[in-house]
């Protein structure tokens, strides 16, 4: 009798075990929210520092706006770049969509020019650094079938692979996330040979208003031999964005009262 007790007694404790376990896709669908959707809206300040093969640098500054039309879903973003002055005046708007390509804008002043970005487009240099355009707004978990390849005791680890691989310019690549907060800590990139030659992690995470942020990132070309160091500064959540900032002739006109340097 003793051990029939002491079987179901393991049995209840590995069976509620067993039910806290997270399928892949909630694993994905948490790290996603944690990277995109916090808050209602953001606000963010970052300092990008792009470095050549031979080791020059060049920095790009600029003002971050985030709208969460729906958690997980559509969203809004608005990009006004600052520094230096070759990129000065340029802005970006994207309208991210659940389920279809999302509608991307660039505003060139040099040119006095708003130039409609392609879907296919989304897979390349963002204002010339290593960071793709696709990295800013986050590429939609729709797109990728995901599959846990490993699962420790600090980390998952998601191998992504996209649903139609003509596309994209990679065969698959893969997310280390934290089990303690959902941050994606690291993602690596595999070419259609099977090749690392893209990663893009994350440095410094800190706490901001009860949501952990990554603060400091970096984005790697190991094929061209650089980087881009991207560092996150006066960040807020819930300030008050309108809807209709993030339109097409706020481009030209851009927010000034949420760009202040």
């Amino acid at each position: 009798m003793r051990k029939i007790l002491v079987f179901l007694v393991a049995l209840f404790f590995a069976g509620n075990a067993w039910a806290e376990e997270l399928s892949v896709n909630e694993i994905v669908s948490k790290a996603n929210n944690r990277s995109y959707y916090q808050g209602k809206d953001g606000r963010a300040k970052a300092t990008m520092v792009v470095t050549d093969s031979q080791g020059r640098t060049r920095q790009r500054q600029l003002t971050i706006l985030k709208l969460n039309i729906q958690e997980g879903g559509d969203q809004k973003y608005f990009v006004y770049f600052h520094k230096p002055n070759d990129v000065k005046g340029m802005s970006y708007i994207v309208w991210k969509h659940a389920g279809k390509d999302d509608d991307r804008w660039l505003y060139l002043p040099a040119m006095d020019l708003v130039r409609r970005i392609a879907a296919s487009d989304k897979r390349t240099s963002f204002a010339g650094t290593t960071f793709l355009y696709e990295d800013i707004s986050g590429r939609s978990i729709d797109l990728d079938t995901h599959e846990l390849t490993s699962n420790d005791a600090a980390y998952y680890t998601v191998k992504n692979t996209p649903s139609d691989a003509a596309l994209v310019e990679f065969s698959y690549y893969t997310v280390k996330i934290d089990k303690d907060n959902f941050v994606p800590m690291k993602a690596e990139y595999f070419d259609k040979s099977g090749k690392l030659y893209r990663t893009v992690e994350a440095l410094e995470v800190k706490d901001i208003q009860g949501y952990p942020t990554v603060i400091k990132m970096k984005a790697t070309d190991l094929n061209a031999n650089s980087n881009t160091i991207t560092e996150f500064s006066d960040i807020t959540y819930d300030v008050g964005l309108k809807d209709d900032i993030f339109t097409e002739r706020f481009l030209r006109t851009p927010p000034q009262q949420w760009l202040k340097e």
